[in-house]
């Protein structure tokens, strides 16, 4: 468990911040919240304390009853001074929202405020989520302010390309994602902590390859507006993307139906059914390296979905016949070539897990097998978080819970692994 401040500062994004706070919480994780006074007329304190079941500050004078303590954690036996207790319990600090205006107090070293005043004191890992109108963050002032918090080794979660808050206006400002935010706050703390090392800045051992990576949950139409669908978010599939483009691979990304952008860099081809991914996967198989099958691919569809919407009225129910899908991590192996290394991804729940990721491996003809046992909570599907087994036909190695992004780059240390090995044997 960790402990985590989080300073939300007065931009309308503040509302998301109670996302981030909840998604934090309900990982198992002590939270604590400092507020500015303008972001009271976003988000009153009452809504975090509700949600963090711990007194919320935004004066520097104001008493804490907590005394610095985080949930689960015993008070002091005296009364510190809050932003400083505050910083010296936790173990990383968010301000999510980060205004412009903050940004610029953040680079000029300003204590004029509680969040302010705890970013300066603050020695554990810095995170900082701006949020703001697109013009503000495209100016001058605002790049150099995040250049020079980036120097001093500040970690910045980059805005969204999207709908601002202003009617009618779309551009880069967007508050990331609460999800991402968390993931990168996880990730800052394991990296502080030695729990894992950190990566070289850049890593070309992939470079010259070319990495294939599905990503995302496919939808079956029903009628011309419902679904059977999944509940993947296809963030497993984008940090793996992300990752092999660090390393210095060219990849191709499918995309079914994610709920987060697609990296920058990737050559992405979206999809929507089963059908669809199907034909991008052949068209794009043969000229991979590395097929990273991340893709929850519906098993079964719909046999005859309606052209228009179906209706309720004059109906007792409804009963849809469904049909198998092509297995299409199945046909891409019966097709590969020399030198190309398959990684199927295997979505269990509960006992007989490994037994079924095995199969699956044997059955398909795979190189290896991501297990992931969605039986966990807090892991898998739509959680910032992930814990897997890398599954081959001699070794099972366990992939500790931590963030997507580290099990993405552990994943593909093992299928360098595997490549390394086939090349020795080749040799």
């Amino acid at each position: 468990m960790a402990r985590i401040l989080i300073g939300v500062t007065g931009g309308i994004a503040a509302y998301k911040a109670v996302e981030l706070v909840r998604v934090a919480t309900k990982a198992g994780h002590a939270v604590r919240v400092v507020q500015t006074p303008a972001s009271l007329a976003f988000v009153g304190q009452a809504t975090f304390a509700g949600v963090t079941g711990a007194p919320v500050l935004v004066d520097e004078l104001e008493p804490d009853p907590a005394r610095g303590a985080f949930p689960g954690d015993p008070a002091p036996d005296h009364a510190p001074i809050s932003h400083l207790e505050l910083v010296r319990n936790c173990d990383a600090y968010v301000v999510a929202p980060a205004t412009a205006n903050t940004l610029a107090k953040l680079a000029g070293g300003h204590a004029d405020g509680l969040v302010t005043s705890a970013a300066l004191a603050c020695r554990a890992p810095l995170v900082v989520a701006p949020a703001m109108n697109d013009a503000m963050w495209d100016h001058p002032a605002t790049v150099a302010n995040v250049a020079a918090l980036t120097a001093r080794g500040v970690t910045v979660v980059a805005p969204e390309t999207g709908s601002l808050a202003s009617k009618g206006e779309w551009g880069t400002g967007r508050l990331a994602d609460p999800l991402d935010i968390f993931a990168t706050v996880l990730r800052a703390i394991a990296d502080r902590s030695g729990a894992r090392p950190a990566p070289p800045p850049v890593a070309e051992d992939l470079a010259g390859l070319t990495v294939l990576v599905t990503a995302g949950g496919t939808r079956e139409p029903i009628d011309a507006v419902r679904y059977v669908g999944n509940r993947s978010s296809g963030r497993m599939g984008v940090a793996l993307a992300q990752e092999a483009l660090r390393r210095g691979a060219e990849v191709v990304l499918i995309a079914a139906n994610l709920a987060v952008e697609p990296p920058p860099g990737a050559r992405t081809v979206a999809v929507e059914t089963a059908a669809e991914l199907e034909a991008a996967a052949r068209a794009e198989f043969a000229g991979c390296d590395v097929l990273l099958m991340a893709a929850a691919v519906a098993d079964f569809a719909p046999a005859d979905p309606a052209a228009g919407k179906l209706k309720k009225e004059g109906r007792d129910g409804l009963t849809i016949e469904l049909a198998p899908t092509v297995d299409v991590l199945a046909a891409l192996a019966a097709e590969r070539r020399a030198g190309q290394t398959l990684v199927g991804f295997a979505a269990e729940h509960g006992d007989g897990a490994l037994a079924h990721a095995r199969g699956k491996l044997e059955r398909k003809g795979l190189d290896a097998v991501v297990l992931n046992d969605v039986s966990r909570p807090g892991i898998g599907f739509d959680a910032p978080e992930n814990e897997v087994t890398f599954v081959t036909d001699h070794d099972e190695v366990a992939v500790p819970r931590g963030p997507k992004g580290v099990v993405a780059s552990a994943i593909l240390d093992e299928v360098q692994s595997i490549r390394s090995h086939v090349s020795e044997v080749s040799s």
